[in-house]
């Protein structure tokens, strides 16, 4: 544990010259913590006089005797001693567990009983004051060790909030695309629907004409029961000789070759009218595509 004067800034110059002669104003010193190394967290500021010789004599208020001043020299001319300290005498460097042993020097002696009461006062002040900076350094380091989490936190929060509102533009880009896909497709299907129906339209047109034409052109013709004659032989046969069918046999087949040959001729004539009428249909489709073909 030490403690020592580290450097002093006065403002104005003496009549010698010098930077902090006499009439030289108040100034600031820093003294170094107590602690196990030196740290440059631990110092604090202080105010100092400088008296007629130009020496450090008033410190936060409190004057410092002759015997104070040459203790405190001494203790720093140790210091400066023990750090320039050369290797051991057997030319190896001492030890870690030596160098760490070894007590530093304080810089302040504790008072002894020779020593006066403004002395003690001074070195029982002097203990408070380490005492107070040895907790000030305790909040400080407790300050900065939750200033950081603290500061790790907000930014772990930022670039969490910074990842989500990214996230939410690309789902915003994702959702407008969709919807102009989907604009875009219904509106294809909307003129996909609309060009069928006209063409169901033009189609069923088409054919209702196509057919109206067909049946003024072709007329119907009425025709007489095929063998109308052999059929009523055959039924009134049948009715007479209900217990023996067989008497009508010949009048049967005599009615079956009247009904073939009438077939061949219907049939004939009903070929023409089925061809006749694909014909017209086929015409009228072929007109129907080409149309289309037009419109598309």
């Amino acid at each position: 544990m030490g403690s020592g004067y580290v450097g002093r800034r006065c403002e104005g110059r003496g009549a010698a010259g010098s930077p902090c002669g006499r009439g030289a104003r108040w100034g600031q010193a820093t003294l170094a913590s107590m602690g196990g190394s030196e740290s440059s967290h631990g110092g604090r500021r202080v105010t100092f006089g400088l008296d007629e010789r130009e020496q450090v004599r008033v410190l936060q208020g409190i004057r410092l005797t002759e015997d104070v001043v040459n203790r405190m020299k001494e203790s720093s001319q140790g210091k400066r001693d023990y750090q320039r300290s050369p290797r051991a005498s057997n030319g190896t460097a001492p030890s870690s567990l030596a160098v760490a042993g070894r007590p530093r020097p304080t810089g302040i002696r504790p008072p002894m009983a020779s020593d006066s009461a403004a002395e003690q006062e001074l070195y029982r002040r002097y203990e408070q004051e380490q005492a107070l900076v040895q907790e000030e350094l305790i909040r400080l380091a407790k300050r900065e060790r939750e200033a950081a989490s603290e500061a790790q936190e907000r930014n772990s929060i930022n670039e969490e909030r910074q990842r989500t509102a990214q996230l939410a533009v690309e789902l915003q880009g994702r959702e407008a695309e969709l919807r102009r896909q989907e604009a875009f497709y219904k509106e294809q299907l909307a003129r996909i629907e609309k060009k069928n129906a006209e063409i169901y339209k033009l189609t069923s047109e088409q054919y209702q004409e196509a057919a109206t034409k067909a049946e003024e052109r072709i007329k119907r013709r009425n025709t007489d029961p095929v063998c109308a004659n052999l059929q009523s032989e055959i039924l009134k046969c049948y009715r007479e000789n209900k217990r023996e069918a067989l008497k009508c046999s010949e009048l049967a087949k005599e009615y079956q070759r009247c009904v073939n040959a009438a077939q061949k001729v219907t049939k004939a004539s009903l070929l023409c009218y089925l061809a006749l009428l694909s014909c017209f249909a086929w015409c009228f489709l072929l007109r129907n595509v080409f149309e289309i073909c037009g419109i598309c």
